[in-house]
């Protein structure tokens, strides 16, 4: 495989503008920051659509949000719990808080907890739907109109949910299951086109824009959410989204393409450089993933358990520290909004560095693609597990804890060049397929975590009760790092291989990628 042909040089700008495949790595970090914004919005909006009585009990229960009052903003509240996971009833207790002032941010609607904890798991239901047969449809129909799909059906959902909440807190809850639905197409999708765009030796890169993407639309829904509800009401906080995706849609739809034989203006030195690094190893024949040796093959087995680990501890660590800390420490982070975006923050710095250094490890040839996968993994699992080892044991200090939180979130960023990236190499023909079923599976996580953690603190959720919960999250992190450690692969495997068929399943007449071609990667 040629180096130059995993660089960007600086040529491509000078003959033929901006290098399309920058384009792309561009736009999926758009994508995923817009997609991100409509995922947790929902869970801002609500407080300013409930009365204060019902919001204040999950607020101070749960997700340490400051209540609003005669002396503070909207603005003002941060969310510092895991917005990427539904607020399950398992997760609420019940407390006594004072009365808020009724702030006029629009209609106010009596739903209680349990209603509002099933508007914010909505959209996770949703998203689990979609989310094994994601790949097959970017595969088939293309990550350019499966995306597009899911910005228009999304934006439209979004934005009519203001009336449905007239209408009652179901069609409030269906809006947001249809937001799901469609938003589970997008992550397949987008591994989709990086297989077909983007040079195995630039992808560490790419695959933190979607990190980095989804982290960035969560932090700036926080104030613009804020914001627009001081101002104007918060039906406005879903209006200015819906358009925004909107734009969004039909600009991806302007400048993104399938592959890059499908680009019009792509100039042909860039195209030769994609095409020289891909080699054969993606095909422009279609078909179905062969189940059978997918799930039987050691290495994707090995990537299931990585990416699983690694979606456990994510989702454990935002979503139950905060609860820790106020629970046992009496510390509310939320008195602190820059301490509260820290942690997501470094995880998306962190993984725009881990995928660069990725990136230079390989195009230096410093050390093979399997090795390098699994030596990551010390920062992506093993250091997050030692941290939450420790925590509960140096957890006297509430800043040290915030500390072990930004720390853990900040190596883990290193999954852009260990598990997030891992099924590219395994099979990018099925890049989209594979990355379906790990996210699937990885969404149990935030079912199965939340149960775990009211499980073991029933009685008192006293600092020995959580002692259990953070020894085993630490051990999932650990036994799902070794499992990869000593079964998994950089490699492409015999199994991406796409064999035309005389039936038809293939319509282009190209080739199959060669045994000979895929040992050579």
């Amino acid at each position: 495989m040629l180096n130059s042909s995993e660089k960007m040089p600086s040529s491509e700008f000078q003959r033929g503008g901006i290098p399309k495949r920058l384009i792309v790595a561009v736009m999926i970090f758009i994508a995923c920051a817009t997609s991100f914004m409509l995922r947790v919005n929902m869970s801002i909006n609500l407080l300013a659509m409930v009365q204060p009585k019902m919001n204040s009990t999950v607020m101070d229960s749960m997700t340490n949000i400051t209540t609003p009052n005669a002396n503070e903003s909207f603005v003002s509240i941060v969310i510092t719990a895991n917005l990427t996971e539904p607020i399950l009833p398992s997760n609420i207790t019940s407390q006594t808080t004072k009365q808020p002032e009724v702030q006029n941010y629009g209609p106010r609607y009596k739903w209680d907890q349990g209603t509002q904890a099933r508007i914010l798991g909505a959209y996770f239901y949703g998203f689990m739907v979609t989310s094994l047969p994601a790949g097959l449809m970017a595969e088939r129909y293309g990550p350019k109109l499966v995306v597009a799909l899911s910005f228009v059906v999304s934006a439209i959902a979004t934005a009519a949910t203001p009336a449905l909440a007239e209408v009652g807190p179901w069609y409030v809850i269906a809006s947001r299951a249809i937001v799901g639905v469609v938003a589970g197409l997008v992550y397949p999708a987008l591994q989709n086109l990086i297989s077909r765009w983007i040079p195995p030796n630039e992808r560490g890169k790419v695959i933190a824009c979607i990190s980095g993407g989804s982290t960035f639309g969560t932090v700036i829904t926080w104030p613009i959410s804020g914001i627009l509800t001081e101002q104007f009401g918060w039906n406005y906080a879903f209006y200015f989204p819906s358009i925004f995706l909107l734009i969004i849609a039909v600009i991806w739809f302007l400048l993104i393409e399938n592959s890059p034989d499908q680009h019009s203006s792509i100039t042909a030195e860039e195209k030769k450089i994609i095409d020289d690094a891909l080699g054969n190893t993606i095909s422009k024949s279609k078909s179905w993933p062969p189940f059978g040796k997918v799930f039987t093959s050691l290495p994707f087995l090995a990537l299931m358990l990585l990416h699983y680990g690694c979606i456990w501890g994510m989702s454990f660590f935002i979503t139950q520290a905060p609860k820790f800390m106020n629970e046992v420490l009496g510390f509310k982070l939320a008195n602190a909004g820059f301490l509260s975006s820290m942690p997501y923050l470094a995880r998306m710095f962190s993984g725009f560095f881990f995928g660069y250094i990725g990136d230079v490890i390989l195009q230096k040839e410093v050390m093979s693609r399997t090795a390098m996968r699994k030596t990551f993994c010390i920062f992506s699992h093993f250091l997050p597990g030692v941290l939450l080892a420790v925590l509960p044991f140096i957890a006297q200090d509430p800043l040290v804890c915030v500390g072990c939180i930004v720390l853990c979130l900040g190596f883990n960023g290193s999954a852009t060049i260990t598990n997030l990236v891992n099924a590219q190499d395994l099979a990018p023909n099925f890049a989209a397929s594979l990355y379906g079923f790990l996210s699937f599976l990885g969404t149990t996580a935030g079912f199965i975590a939340p149960m775990l953690v009211a499980y073991c603190t029933a009685e008192n959720s006293t600092i020995n009760e959580w002692k259990y919960v953070f020894l085993i999250t630490a051990v999932i992190y650990f036994v799902t790092g070794v499992a990869f450690v000593t079964f998994g692969s950089g490699q492409v495997q015999e199994w991406n291989s796409i064999k035309p068929k005389s039936e038809g399943i293939t319509n282009d007449g190209m080739d199959c990628v060669e045994c000979s071609e895929i040992k050579r990667h």
